[in-house]
């Protein structure tokens, strides 16, 4: 917050507006941020993720300001190695997240040492058999290939 905003608050305090809300004003209103511009950023985004803010803005002829208001504010996206990612899991993604992890989990019980083997003679540079299959990213995601 910038010191320049404390004191017009300050200001505003003195003056007895005890609202920190933005009066009404002159201007253009913003159109570009509605229902529909969202259903259509989210649409975007779900059949590309690496979509870039500045094609998006392209496609929908809508400010990239407005853009990105949308997909951070309203949608919830951010940006995680090039791709959009919502930010908060649903709680269908929740549950297959556990349902994966219950997975993992019961195979390693099954398996045991089989898991982790170094290979004949103690060769490291063998990898185990399940866990060279998984790819976890940050807290949200983890990935495990069938193959």
């Amino acid at each position: 917050m910038w010191m320049t905003q404390v004191y017009q608050w300050c200001s505003w305090f003195k003056d007895g507006q005890t609202s920190l809300q933005d009066e009404p004003r002159s201007g253009r209103p913003n159109t570009a941020n509605n229902d529909w511009n969202t259903a259509h950023v989210d649409e975007l985004i779900q059949v590309d993720r690496r979509v870039k803010l500045k094609e998006i803005s392209l496609k929908l002829d809508i400010p990239k300001t407005y853009v990105y208001e949308i997909v951070h504010d309203k949608l919830g996206y951010r940006k995680v190695s090039a791709r959009w990612v919502p930010k908060m899991l649903s709680d269908e993604h929740k549950r297959q997240r556990v349902k994966i992890s219950q997975i993992v989990l019961h195979r390693c019980q099954q398996e045991g040492d089989e898991i982790v083997d170094v290979g004949p003679g103690g060769d490291h540079r063998a990898r185990n058999k399940l866990l060279k299959h998984l790819i976890t990213g940050d807290e949200t995601w983890l990935h495990l290939s069938t193959q």
